[in-house]
Parts: structure tokens; C-alpha cells; sequence
């Protein structure tokens, strides 16, 4: 039976499961792998993220959108990303805790995806 997300032991279940999935898929696995040495300190700060996204405790710092902006990322990329995470929260849990969660990464992956196409200036832009 699935439970909802409830506490950082959750979290970090969810990261670890993901972030396998993302390291062996053939579109977003070569972009991580191109730029992520060393997975546990990568893994240790998602951890902070998503706890302090979903349940508001502090310990989270960085800023991701910077660590993600060098990178040739495009739609497919974030919609590759969706379907893994919503997969691995849908495997293991259900309820308004893991609904939250799925709309907290879909909300990131636009916001990141628009602020990508903007800087380089968006779809059907030219920059001078």
C-alpha cells in the first residue's frame, strides 16, 4: 500500500530513486553525468532542497537555476525529467503530499525552461 510523502527519510528515498532512473536514461543521464562527478554531495543537497520545499525546514542553499543555465538544456530535457519524477513519486506514494511535490517540480521545470529560452532570447527572438 502507498503512503504519502511524510518526512526526510521520504525524501531522501525519492531523491535516490529519481536520480538512478535520471543516471541511466540516455537523454538526461550524459547531461548530469557531463557535469556531476561525484553524486553524494549532489544527492545530500536535493535533499535540503526538497525538504525545505516541502516542509519548510531551512538548511537549503544555492541557487539551481544558476547551476543549470550553462547547460544546453531543452524541453525535451525537462520533459524527460517530469516523466522520472512523476514515475518515481507515483511508484512509491499518494496523496495531497505527493500531488504538492509533482506540482512543485512540474512549476521549476517551466520556470527554468522560460527563463533558459529568455536569456537566449526565446522562441522566435533575436537578440542584437
Amino acid at each position: 500500500m502507498k503512503t504519502d510523502i511524510n518526512n526526510f527519510e521520504d525524501i531522501v528515498w525519492f531523491v535516490d530513486s529519481f536520480y538512478r532512473k535520471v543516471q541511466s536514461d540516455d537523454l538526461i543521464g550524459p547531461v548530469f553525468d557531463a557535469v556531476i562527478i561525484d553524486w553524494k554531495p549532489h544527492l545530500e543537497k536535493m535533499y535540503k532542497f526538497w525538504n525545505a520545499a516541502l516542509f519548510g525546514i531551512p538548511g537549503f542553499r544555492g541557487n539551481p537555476f544558476a547551476r543549470h543555465a550553462p547547460l544546453s538544456l531543452k524541453k525535451e530535457h525537462f520533459d524527460r525529467w517530469l516523466l522520472l519524477f512523476n514515475k518515481t513519486i507515483d511508484d512509491q506514494y499518494e496523496g495531497s503530499m505527493a500531488n504538492e511535490t509533482k506540482r512543485r517540480a512540474q512549476v521549476m521545470a517551466e520556470m527554468f525552461l522560460e527563463r533558459l529560452e529568455n536569456m537566449n532570447g526565446g522562441a522566435g527572438k533575436v537578440i542584437v
